[in-house]
């Protein structure tokens, strides 16, 4: 015969009480989605989310302004480049990209312009000055073609410790969800973590696109400055060769006479 427990006799070790399944599916979230998780995350997770998927948003969005902003400038530099290497005097190449705005234009114009400017010219002084004025212009088209490199930058290297910061916030939270919720069934724990770790994810995300795009922009900027190193040298080439015409100007008159 079996024996029968008393009605005041204690549960035994092994029991679950008969509501914890109901309470237990009362605290768990169904939806285990990246959505579900970003809906049911504390409000500062969600913030950091938004905030990160705005980042990356950012970094796209420069990769296509500026990858058709590349292309645009390195096109029109190697076409005037060209022209410039055909050129034989400075009023020829004038002539053929005086009136453009590109990068290699300016460059002439300015050695044009101080030529213009100095009616009985020292060559060698006239050379310094423009190789000055060439300088400043490579400078100013440098900081143009380095707008949005800033953010880029800003993105990549602080994105993953924003994440971080949701992710402990988040942990902090389910932490707290655990005391509050007397028990440490990992069940109980395992969505508010899975929340909290998503915020690391999109920190990620947000961040190692940001750091490709500006190693692969800095290379393209290095290349495009290299571009116009050579046009200001195909610029000072042109003054040389005039100067050398109006040094040897005098020389031809004094041996006629």
């Amino acid at each position: 015969m079996q024996a029968q427990s008393s009605p005041g006799a204690a549960p035994s070790a092994g029991a679950v009480p008969a509501g914890a399944p109901a309470a237990n599916a009362a605290i768990l979230p169904h939806d285990l989605s990246p959505w579900g998780m970003f809906l049911n995350a504390d409000i500062v997770v969600k913030l950091v989310m938004i905030g990160l998927i705005f980042a990356s948003f950012v970094t796209w969005t420069v990769f296509v302004a500026k990858n058709w902003e590349m292309w645009a400038s390195s096109r029109e530099a190697r076409t005037g480049l060209a022209t410039l290497n055909e050129s034989r005097s400075l009023a020829e190449a004038n002539a053929r990209l005086g009136k453009g705005e590109d990068p290699v234009s300016r460059l002439l114009r300015t050695a044009v312009h101080e030529v213009q400017a100095t009616p009985n010219p020292d060559p060698e002084g006239l050379k310094e000055r423009i190789s000055w004025l060439l300088n400043r212009v490579e400078a100013s088209a440098a900081r143009r073609t380095g707008r949005g490199m800033g953010l880029l930058a800003t993105i990549g290297a602080t994105a993953p410790f924003v994440g971080l910061f949701g992710t402990v916030w988040g942990i902090m939270n389910s932490f707290i969800g655990i005391s509050n919720a007397h028990t440490t069934n990992l069940a109980v724990v395992a969505p508010g973590i899975a929340e909290a770790l998503l915020a690391t994810a999109l920190g990620l995300f947000a961040a190692i696109p940001a750091v490709v795009i500006y190693n692969v922009f800095t290379r393209s900027i290095g290349g495009y400055r290299a571009l116009l190193a050579d046009g200001s040298a195909l610029v000072m080439r042109l003054v040389s060769r005039d100067c050398d015409r109006l040094s040897a100007a005098p020389l031809s008159r004094a041996a006629a006479e």
